[in-house]
């Protein structure tokens, strides 16, 4: 929650604090630095990260839309950017358990021009542009809280590290730090804890709730070269979930692929995890993988709202909201790092523009909102505004009437599509098919949380909240739900393994709460 009380840690003063050190963020501090240089003057930006080291929390697919780069850096050519390989061929199947069907690209999937990437290669490569702009970089330092002076955002307030199990200090205790800003731009990607109690405080609304999707993806090093970026519909998704996987090449024998599930689905034992190692034995993924190695995987949620999930501003008194932070995610084209990067852009102008006038006020700030609504983020999200909606009836009335929206432009039906938040969905009763993992092809969910590099220590605190009773049935859910194995349900009771948590948030969307724990804990993610 917002709080002015002091700290008893270091006070840092900034012009602009940056909660973030993603494609938003790094953009952001990037092109503050460019304007100050322009102008022949300096500011004191600041980005403050929780993971240990730049790209350690990062993970997207990624196919990414090379305008923003450009924009950033206009004397840069794409092959400067770090990218892996550009897209060549593509493919997209509809597949069921025992074969497959090939189907045209839909429209908005068309990806020529676009290239295949890690997003922690992205990351670190932004930062250190970012560094050489005279930005700080402050990796390690979780944010807890905004801190405010009356209405206004003036900075935040990061976690304690260093305390046992308990919550009792141990010889390596760290006092929370305030970092105070004239600006603060929340970027703290989707499910942002601050992004969202500034929401909430403010009262900002938006005409539908927001919704998310969970990706559980692997990085495998593969014996047979693929070619191709390749997406999928249908097997082993019900026909009521939203979803789908993709396939990417990296390098000749690199391969990437997840598998991305809307939590708007109704059987309650679902599990993405799960489902995603069953996908993998599909004839279409296992002639790659048969004979490689695992050798890297995480998880992630996605902002899946679209443009009417968009809070009606993201900006306010000393503050502004960035990228998946603020939703700004296209799930028909699957894009939002150059969306995320943009939208840093335009809010860095915003920034610039209101502190030489000398005031951070909401009015000049508001600018920042212009901007994105002038912008080819909100074109693009507002043509398909309604396309991810219209799957909450299923799989095949959803393929029907997205196709419409298509050729009309975004135009068909009209109005808005209303829907729930995704802890509010009526969900049935289920059972999930067993699957042995067996350590080849196929995976555990504690093997799984190896690969992702975590190493938080065992003695960590409870960072997730949850009620003192939880009935059976919904640690059950919650087991399920948590693709990395931090809820179990053990003798009917929830039993829960912390330092597991690679911070995927699946659970902040449709049970316990997430919230920070100390620098540096969590995925250490290389080429997610």
């Amino acid at each position: 929650m917002p709080h002015d009380a002091p700290g008893a840690g270091d006070r840092i003063e900034l012009d602009v604090l940056i909660v973030g050190a993603g494609p938003a963020g790094l953009s952001c501090a990037i092109e503050l630095a460019h304007l100050a240089r322009h102008d022949g003057g300096e500011l004191n930006v600041g980005v403050l990260e929780k993971a240990e080291a730049l790209g350690e929390h990062s993970l997207s697919g990624a196919v990414v839309n090379p305008r923003a780069f450009h924009t950033l850096f206009p004397d840069l050519k794409a092959a400067d950017f770090p990218f892996r390989a550009p897209v060549t061929k593509e493919a997209v199947y509809l597949l069921t358990a025992r074969g497959k069907w090939r189907l045209p690209v839909p429209p908005t999937m068309h990806n020529k021009g676009n290239y295949v990437a890690s997003l922690c290669e992205i990351v670190r490569w932004l930062g250190g542009r970012a560094e050489q702009a005279g930005v700080t970089v402050f990796t390690g330092f979780p944010a807890a809280s905004l801190l405010v002076e009356k209405r206004r955002v003036a900075g935040v307030r990061t976690a304690a590290s260093g305390l046992d199990r308990d919550g009792g200090r141990t010889s390596t205790y760290q006092a929370p730090n305030d970092l105070l800003a004239k600006v603060t731009a929340l970027a703290e990607g989707t499910r942002g804890l601050l992004s969202q109690a500034y929401l909430e405080w403010q009262s900002v609304r938006s005409a539908n709730p927001q919704i998310f999707a969970l990706g559980v993806k692997e990085i495998w090093e593969t014996k047979r070269p693929l070619d191709r970026v390749i997406h999928t519909l249908g097997w082993p998704l019900p026909s009521d979930a939203f979803g789908g996987s993709f396939c990417y090449p990296l390098e000749p024998n690199l391969v990437a692929l997840g598998l991305v599930v809307g939590l708007d689905y109704r059987d309650v034992a679902l599990d993405v995890h799960a489902l995603f190692q069953r996908m993998k034995t599909h004839t279409l993924f296992r002639r790659y993988l048969e004979g490689g190695e695992m050798v890297e995987w995480g998880a992630k949620t996605i902002p899946e709202g679209g443009y009417h999930a968009l809070p009606q501003r993201r900006s306010g008194e000393g503050v502004v909201i960035l990228g998946d932070a603020a939703g700004l995610v296209d799930v028909p084209s699957l894009k939002g790092i150059h969306y995320a990067m943009q939208s840093g852009i335009l809010a860095a102008r915003a920034i610039h523009a209101a502190l030489k006038a000398g005031e951070a006020s909401a009015a000049r700030l508001a600018d920042y909102d212009r901007l994105v609504n002038d912008s080819f983020i909100a074109r693009d999200l507002h043509r398909t505004r309604n396309m991810r909606l219209a799957f909450k009836d299923g799989f095949y009335a959803g393929g029907l009437k997205a196709g419409l929206m298509t050729l009309t432009g975004g135009g068909f039906p009209g109005g808005t599509i209303a829907m729930h938040a995704d802890a509010d969905v009526a969900r049935r009763a289920g059972t999930s098919p067993l699957l042995t993992p067996d350590g080849k092809l196929t995976f555990s969910k504690v093997d799984g949380v190896f690969k992702s590099g975590n190493a938080t220590r065992d003695t960590i605190p409870v960072h997730l909240v949850v009620g003192q009773d939880v009935p059976a049935e919904a640690a059950e859910f919650y087991a399920h739900v948590c693709p990395a194995g931090v809820y179990e349900a053990v003798e009917g009771k929830l039993r829960i393994n912390a330092p597991n948590c690679v911070d995927c948030k699946a659970t902040d969307v449709l049970g316990p709460r997430w919230t920070p724990r100390e620098g540096g804990a969590g995925p250490k993610y290389r080429r997610m």
